[in-house]
């Protein structure tokens, strides 16, 4: 049930609660506010949540969007990397028993999630018997694209997320073929999820204000997709080094290879086998020609 009393996150709201404790936003860290109550509102309604789930933020915030999950979800995990920010985003929320507020760096690495961020998750999952997962947040930048990643490939099923990024990530989340942003990313999600675009966001709609863009995506895992791919990590770093160098046609790049050179006449007989042109470059194929390249090529 939502509680009306709940302070709403307004730019007036947003501002006397950092000035009251003498906290200025650090871009460094993403820092940037969602002001516009509406696209709260929208972020909330495409979580389309319930009771049944476990709910990950990473970016906790002025913890507006906390309690607003909270309302409705069984169960939420919320991280933030500063600690003053985390501080007060504990007096914001109360004493909600079904919030768990950590303070943490979400990733333990570029390839990994914080451990204590998994063991956060069990714990609230045990005790308020969720059955779905879901991640809902405004990402900061810094640390979007290798959430999302490591979510996506984790052994946790994750029924969606709904996250809030810059807008070159949203491009590169939901690239086409032969687009100037289609890259290993693209291909990474696209295996493994479908993705869409909910809602471009201007700069005045947060505070302070970034320089670019942003975007709400939704990202929906599927099953089917991941059983495709097989091994998902060996493809997310086959994938790593076929990008290497972006510029490079097929043979160059996969001659050259990061981890050990391979012979021409052997990798021109491979493509050849594939039906792939050894001038054409990586972005030119699709999700399903990257996987029959991995099949040949990976290690």
């Amino acid at each position: 049930m939502s509680d009306d009393s709940a302070p709403r996150q307004t730019l007036s709201y947003v501002k006397g609660l950092l000035a009251s404790r003498g906290i200025l936003p650090k871009s460094k860290l993403g820092q940037n506010f969602l002001i516009d109550l509406n696209l709260i509102d929208l972020v909330v309604r495409t979580a389309e949540l319930t009771t049944a789930d476990l709910v990950l933020e990473v970016g906790t915030g002025t913890a507006s969007l906390t309690n607003r999950l909270a309302d409705s979800a069984g169960a939420v995990v919320s991280v933030e990397l500063d600690p003053v920010i985390h501080d007060m985003a504990r007096e914001v929320t109360g004493e909600r028993a079904n919030v768990r507020l950590l303070h943490a760096d979400a990733l333990r690495n570029k390839n990994e999630l914080n451990p204590a961020v998994l063991a956060g998750l069990a714990e609230m999952r045990a005790r308020f018997s969720t059955t779905r997962f879901k991640l809902v947040a405004n990402l900061p930048y810094a640390v979007a694209t290798p959430v999302i990643s490591n979510l996506l490939l984790g052994e946790e099923p994750i029924e969606r997320m709904v996250v809030t990024v810059q807008w070159e990530i949203a491009e590169r989340l939901t690239a086409r073929v032969g687009t100037s942003h289609y890259g290993a990313l693209t291909v990474l999600v696209q295996s493994v999820a479908e993705v869409e675009i909910v809602r471009r966001l201007a700069p005045a709609v947060f505070w302070p204000r970034p320089q670019v863009d942003s975007a709400i995506v939704l990202i929906r895992p599927d099953a089917g997709k991941r059983a495709k791919v097989g091994d998902v990590q060996r493809f997310r770093h086959f994938l790593r080094d076929l990008y290497v160098h972006r510029r490079k046609n097929l043979r160059g790049a996969l001659a050259g290879w990061p981890s050990g050179r391979r012979d021409k006449a052997e990798v021109d007989a491979k493509l050849a086998a594939l039906g792939l042109p050894g001038t054409t470059r990586a972005e030119d194929l699709d999700v399903g020609q990257h996987l029959q390249l991995c099949a040949a090529f990976g290690e």
